[in-house]
C-alpha cells in the first residue's frame, strides 16, 4: 500500500486528522494481524533473512539489504536478493538484469539490489523462493528486501530499519499514521532492529526502542559511499523523491554544498517531462549543479527526452550504511545465527 506521507504522522501527540482516522486504522491493524497469524508460510531451501520496517516510508531498508549482500559476499557466502520490485510493472519471477532493465518494469530498488548480487523480483515470495532454488545462480542464503509483515515466507532473521530522525510518528496505523501494523505485533515478528540515524545523533529513537523491545537494537548511519570532495561550496540544486529525502538534504550541507533548492517528489516518483525540463531550467538559470540520489538516478536511465537530459545533468550521490565495530560485532551474531539453522 503507498500512500504520500502526511505531515500529520510524525506529529508526537495525534492531532484530530489521526483521532478521526483511528477506527480505520484499528481495521487496517486487525487485518494485518489475522493475514499473517492464519497463513502458512513456506520454507525455502535456504536461510532468509528480512530487512524491513515498521513504518510506510523510506528508512534504509536497501542500504541495509545491499549492507547484507556486500558482507556475506565477503564472507565466502552466496545471497541472492528477492525484491517485490515496488514501483515497477513486471510481477515475476524475473531475474533482473542491472545493466538493461528499465525502473519502470523492475522498480529502482530492483536495480540497485541487481548491482551487487543476483536479484530476483517476485510479487509472490513464495513463487520468488521456488525461482531461487530452480537457479541458475549459485545461492546459500536469500535476502528479502521488504516483507516484515509478509506472510508467505518463513524467515531466519527479521531485522527492522527504523528512520532515527522521525522515529515511528504518531504510534498509530495507516491510515491514522504511519505503522503498517500494531507495533507489538511487529515487535514480535523481530529479531532485531537496526535505527538509521546521523551519525552525531543522540540516539533518542534507539533508547526509546530498547525500553520496548527485548532483542538487540543497533544504531547505524548513512555516509557517503565514496569522496565527495567536490561538494564543498559547490551552489547545488538537489532534488529526491524517496521516502526521507531531508536525510538526503542534510548529508549534503553537511558535506559542505551551497544547497540553494531543495526539491521533493513523493517517494519512488519519476519526475514528468515538465517537472524534468522545470529542474534543468533552474539549474541553468542558477548556474547550479544538479544533485540526486542513486535512486532517482535509476529511475530515469533509458528514458528519452528531458527526462535523459536531467539523467544525464544529474550527480548521484553514492551512499551506503555504516555500523560501528562494535555493531558490526552484533550484526555479524544475527546474521550468523541464521546461516546456522538446521
Amino acid at each position: 500500500m503507498h500512500l504520500d506521507e502526511p505531515s500529520w504522522w510524525y506529529r508526537e501527540a495525534p492531532g484530530a486528522a489521526a483521532k478521526i482516522l483511528q477506527p480505520l486504522g484499528a481495521i487496517f491493524g486487525w487485518v494485518a494481524r489475522a493475514r499473517y497469524y492464519r497463513s502458512r508460510p513456506h520454507r525455502a531451501r535456504f536461510p532468509v533473512i528480512c530487512v524491513g520496517n515498521f513504518t510506510a516510508g523510506g528508512t534504509g531498508k536497501t542500504p541495509l539489504a545491499i549492507y547484507l549482500c556486500e558482507r556475506l559476499k565477503a564472507a565466502g557466502h552466496e545471497p541472492i536478493a528477492l525484491t517485490r520490485g515496488y514501483g515497477g510493472r513486471l510481477t515475476g519471477p524475473y531475474w533482473v538484469n542491472a545493466g538493461t532493465d528499465r525502473a519502470r518494469d523492475v522498480g529502482d530498488e530492483a536495480l540497485l539490489l541487481a548491482r551487487v548480487a543476483p536479484t530476483l523480483l517476485a510479487r509472490n515470495r513464495r513463487l520468488g523462493a521456488e525461482a531461487i532454488a530452480r537457479g541458475p545462480h549459485p545461492v546459500t542464503v536469500i535476502v528479502m528486501d521488504d516483507g516484515l509483515q509478509n506472510p508467505t515466507l518463513a524467515k531466519d532473521l527479521t531485522l527492522a530499519v527504523v528512520d532515527g530522525r522521525r522515529g515511528l510518528g504518531n504510534g498509530r496505523v495507516i491510515p491514522a499514521g504511519p505503522l503498517r501494523a500494531t507495533l507489538d505485533m511487529q515487535l514480535e515478528l523481530t529479531d532485531g532492529v537496526v535505527v538509521n540515524e546521523p551519525a552525531l545523533a543522540p540516539g533518542e529513537v534507539a533508547d526509546w526502542l530498547r525500553h520496548r523491545f527485548v532483542g538487540p537494537v543497533l544504531r547505524a548511519s548513512t555516509t557517503p559511499a565514496c569522496a565527495l570532495d567536490w561538494l564543498r561550496e559547490r551552489k547545488v540544486l538537489a532534488w529526491a523523491g524517496i521516502g526521507a529525502p531531508e536525510r538526503f538534504f542534510s548529508l549534503l550541507r553537511g558535506l559542505g554544498a551551497d544547497l540553494i533548492e531543495p526539491v521533493t517528489f513523493p517517494d519512488h516518483h519519476r519526475p514528468s517531462e515538465a517537472e524534468a525540463a522545470r529542474l534543468l531550467a533552474a539549474a541553468r538559470s542558477s548556474s547550479a549543479t544538479l544533485v540526486t540520489t542513486e535512486k532517482d538516478a535509476v529511475r530515469l536511465r533509458g528514458e528519452a527526452g528531458a527526462l535523459e537530459e536531467l539523467w544525464r545533468q544529474s550527480r548521484p550521490v553514492p551512499v551506503r550504511l555504516q555500523f560501528s565495530a562494535q555493531e558490526t560485532e552484533r550484526l555479524a551474531v544475527l546474521v550468523d545465527a541464521a546461516l546456522r539453522r538446521p
